[in-house]
């Protein structure tokens, strides 16, 4: 059974359901003791509005919430206040910064775009350009590199439909920095229930066999996703024949 989720989002980032108060409760039901928010962060775009992610200004909003729902709840269950954050070489710095001003448990990398959301491409859209693979891999171990990372979300988020060998090659390059940074992989339950092309056995395999470290992930974009292992079908069998062994704690890391 897994006691810690630390994958959640909320309404602020525009594709998620309900209350904080109810992925609250649905991991109280579900046998958890710790829920873990990390809404997708905003960016301090200059002159780009984004449609999949928190604004600026709903920074203090989303903390205040956190830290009475914190409160509330405390006794019952841990409440961690985090961010599903971009990397990007040009804006991190200035976001990382603004961040710091509020109370703040961790931050994760999810990375989605490459360089950024404004200029660049979306990782999950199927590709065979063989570019875009290299650049989301140089630009993830970037991430990991700057130590700031609890884990890496949906490391196998990029739809490469190209060169199995050169694929690999990339995947074991990003593996052995996760190794090398001490950054655990996601094994992300809503990828497999949903049936995206993430978590694939042909990452996890090879990153098991290397010697990564893990952490499960709900990536709950409503209560209902808040849920055990065993609540999805056939993700235990994901999960056993990739010999992934998770770990149940968070490393925090600011």
């Amino acid at each position: 059974m897994m006691t810690g989720n630390f994958h959640t989002h909320t309404t602020r980032c525009n594709h998620a359901y309900g209350t904080e108060r109810e992925y609250i409760e649905a991991a109280i039901e579900k046998g958890f003791k710790v829920l873990g928010f990390s809404d997708h962060v905003p960016q301090p775009f200059p002159d780009y509005v984004s449609s999949v992610r928190m604004a600026m200004d709903d920074i203090p909003d989303y903390t205040g919430t956190l830290l009475r729902l914190r409160d509330e709840y405390s006794g019952r269950i841990k409440i961690l206040i985090g961010y599903e954050v971009e990397y990007t070489k040009k804006y991190f710095g200035t976001l990382i910064k603004k961040l710091r001003e509020f109370p703040l448990d961790y931050i994760i990398q999810g990375q989605h775009f490459s360089p950024d959301e404004p200029n660049g491409f979306y990782a999950g859209e199927q590709t065979d350009d063989e570019s875009r693979l290299r650049d989301y891999v140089d630009l993830t171990v970037e991430g990991m590199g700057t130590g700031l990372f609890s884990y890496l979300a949906h490391p196998d988020l990029i739809n490469f439909t190209g060169s199995e060998k050169l694929y690999m090659e990339q995947m074991e390059k990003l593996v052995a920095a996760s190794i090398d940074f001490d950054v655990p992989l996601e094994v992300n339950m809503l990828g497999f229930a949903t049936g995206r092309n993430y978590p694939c056995d042909r990452f996890f395999s090879l990153a098991s066999s290397m010697g990564a470290k893990f952490i499960v992930g709900c990536d709950a974009h409503s209560p209902d996703q808040i849920r055990q292992i065993e609540d999805v079908p056939g993700f235990s069998d994901f999960i056993e024949r990739n010999k992934i062994v998770f770990d149940q704690n968070l490393k925090t890391v600011l």
